[in-house]
């Protein structure tokens, strides 16, 4: 779908991603990242940073093993990268440019659900205290039965829980690694970020550079004026 048509389209229900999309939390995972290497006495390696955006923590903890030559270690690395990382973010919980606006209009009228890499407690607590909590009716995480991005699992159980098909739903996103799985479920995607190069422009029907952008806006007030005719 062309983003000229995904702007005729309405979605029956919206999925979002918190870290990076709702919650401006990819500062605090950078942070934790590097604090975790200097604990462990170990060099990060150059672009680790984009290599492991998007990555769930346990996955990531692997990755920064892997990378540095100990594989013994992964872990080990994983628990202090996510003990670093909760205690960042609950310290100084931050949302994302148009985020609330976008999530509080939307829920108006539309079911919403997150879809995240992160554990049920700190997603829970993170849009908790940016008071956005109230407005998702599911939050779906990584875990023993639900696998992590890029797999389809997360996005494909929030769909089945606010009770539309998959292509009815739309996703919003803002790593590569999120945009295949929601893909992969079937969703459509707003991306957020610069338009990539290559193949991964592919990956969302409509990029933005944030959630305040003006046509994307313009675009939602148009979902509410949908839903508030076919009510009446």
């Amino acid at each position: 779908m062309t983003a000229r048509n995904i702007l005729l389209w309405s979605p029956s229900a919206i999925v979002f991603d918190c870290d990076g999309t709702l919650m401006d939390t990819e500062q605090h995972w950078q942070e934790a990242r590097n604090i975790t290497f200097r604990l462990f006495g170990l060099e990060p390696p150059a672009g680790f940073a984009d290599r492991a955006k998007g990555v769930h923590y346990s996955e990531c903890g692997e990755l920064m093993a892997k990378e540095t030559g100990k594989p013994d270690l992964g872990g080990d690395l994983a628990d202090t990268l996510l003990t670093t990382f909760t205690a960042l973010v609950d310290e100084n919980p931050v949302t994302m440019p148009g985020a609330a606006a976008l999530v509080r209009l939307a829920a108006r009228h539309l079911p919403l659900a997150v879809a995240s890499n992160c554990p049920r407690e700190m997603v829970e607590t993170c849009l908790g205290r940016a008071g956005l909590l109230s407005s998702f009716g599911h939050v779906v995480v990584a875990g023993e039965d639900i696998s992590p991005k890029p797999r389809p699992d997360v996005y494909s159980v929030a769909a089945r829980l606010c009770g539309v098909p998959p292509e009815e739903a739309l996703a919003v996103e803002d790593s590569f690694t999120g945009m295949e799985s929601a893909r992969r479920a079937g969703l459509r995607v707003i991306g957020i970020g610069p338009r990539p190069d290559g193949a991964e422009a592919g990956l969302a029907d409509l990029w933005v550079h944030s959630l305040a952008d003006k046509e994307l806006v313009r675009w939602a007030s148009s979902w509410i004026d949908g839903q508030s005719v076919s009510a009446k």
